[in-house]
C-alpha cells in the first residue's frame, strides 16, 4: 500500500538540510501556510537594533555619567580613563595604557552571558542563521552539527558567564542605591533616573535568576529533594522564572538599553532629571 512517503523521482527541491534521509518525500519546501517568517524577522530586527545601539554607546566613551547616575554599560569602570564617580565603582585595574572605551572591558561579561543563554541561542539561530528558520521549515544548510564543533561548542561555557553575570548585577544594584542621592551627592533624594535604574536592576536580577544554569546550581545535582527542603523551594521558584525566560530576556534587554539612553540624555544635557523628592 502506498503511504505517500516512498522515494520519488528527484524533481523537487535540491537535497540538503532536513530534507535528506528519511524525511517525507514531498516536493514543497514545507506545508506551512501561515506567516511563519514574522517571528524570526522580528527577532532579527530587534537584536540588530540593540547591537547597533550598544556598539555605538560602548565605543562612544562619553556621556555615561551624570551624578548620581551611571550607565549600566560602563559599570563597573575598570580603567584609568573612566570619568571619576564619587563613591562609585571606579576600579582602576587597567592603567593608562588602555586607550579604548572602558565599557569594552565590562560588557564582555553580560554580553557573553546573553550570547550563550538558551533563549538567545534559539533567537539568533533562527533569526540570523536560519537553523532552522521556524518549526517544520527546512534549514538551508546541508548538514547539522549542533554545538559539537568550534565555534558553537563554546556555548557550553554559559554557566561560567552566569558566575560572572551575578557580580555584575550586584554592582548595578550598588549603582541603584547610589542613585538615591542628588547631583551634590546628598542622600534622601529620588529622581526619574533613580526609578529607571531601579526597574532595570530588578529586571536584570530576575532575568539572571531565571537562567537555566542558575536553576541547575540550586537543585540540579540533588538526588533527594526531601533532604534539602530550602533548596527545593528555591529550585521551584527559579523554575517558575525559567518558564518566562523569553519574556525576561527581552524586557531586561530593553530596560538596560533604556537605562543607558536615559543617562546619556541627562549627561549630554538633552534634559534635566525630574526630581520626585
Amino acid at each position: 500500500m502506498a503511504t505517500g512517503t516512498e522515494p520519488q523521482p528527484k524533481s523537487g527541491p535540491a537535497p540538503g538540510g532536513v530534507r535528506d534521509g528519511t524525511r517525507a518525500a514531498i516536493s514543497a519546501a514545507h506545508l506551512r501556510t501561515d506567516r511563519w517568517w514574522l517571528a524570526p524577522a522580528a527577532t532579527t530586527a530587534g537584536l540588530l537594533v540593540f547591537i547597533v545601539y550598544s556598539t555605538w554607546r560602548a565605543f562612544a566613551n562619553a556621556d555615561y555619567y551624570a551624578a548620581p547616575y551611571v550607565s549600566p554599560f560602563y559599570s563597573p569602570c575598570l580603567a584609568e580613563n573612566c570619568e571619576p564617580m564619587r563613591s562609585g565603582p571606579n576600579w582602576e585595574i587597567f592603567g593608562s595604557w588602555w586607550g579604548l572605551s572602558p565599557a569594552v572591558l565590562v560588557l564582555i561579561f553580560p554580553l557573553g552571558f546573553r550570547l550563550t543563554c538558551y533563549y538567545y541561542r534559539k533567537a539568533y539561530y533562527r533569526g540570523f542563521w536560519a537553523s532552522p528558520p521556524a518549526c517544520a521549515v527546512a534549514e538551508p544548510h546541508k548538514k547539522y552539527t549542533g554545538e559539537t564543533r568550534f565555534p558553537l561548542v563554546l556555548q557550553n561555557i554559559h554557566r561560567y558567564f552566569f558566575y560572572a553575570a551575578v557580580p555584575v548585577a550586584g554592582v548595578l544594584t550598588y549603582d541603584t542605591v547610589l542613585a538615591f542621592r542628588d547631583e551634590h551627592y546628598e542622600w534622601g533624594h529620588m529622581g526619574l533616573g533613580t526609578l529607571v535604574l531601579l526597574v532595570n536592576v530588578v529586571l536584570i536580577w530576575i532575568y539572571t535568576l531565571s537562567c537555566h544554569s542558575c536553576r541547575h546550581v540550586i537543585g540540579g545535582k540533588l538526588k533527594h529533594f526531601s533532604k534539602h527542603p530550602v533548596r527545593y523551594r528555591m529550585w521551584q521558584w527559579t523554575g517558575r522564572l525559567t518558564d518566562r525566560h523569553m519574556l525576561l530576556a527581552w524586557t531586561s534587554l530593553v530596560s538596560v538599553a533604556l537605562a543607558d539612553l536615559y543617562v546619556y540624555l541627562v549627561a549630554s544635557g538633552a534634559f534635566d532629571d525630574p526630581r520626585f523628592f
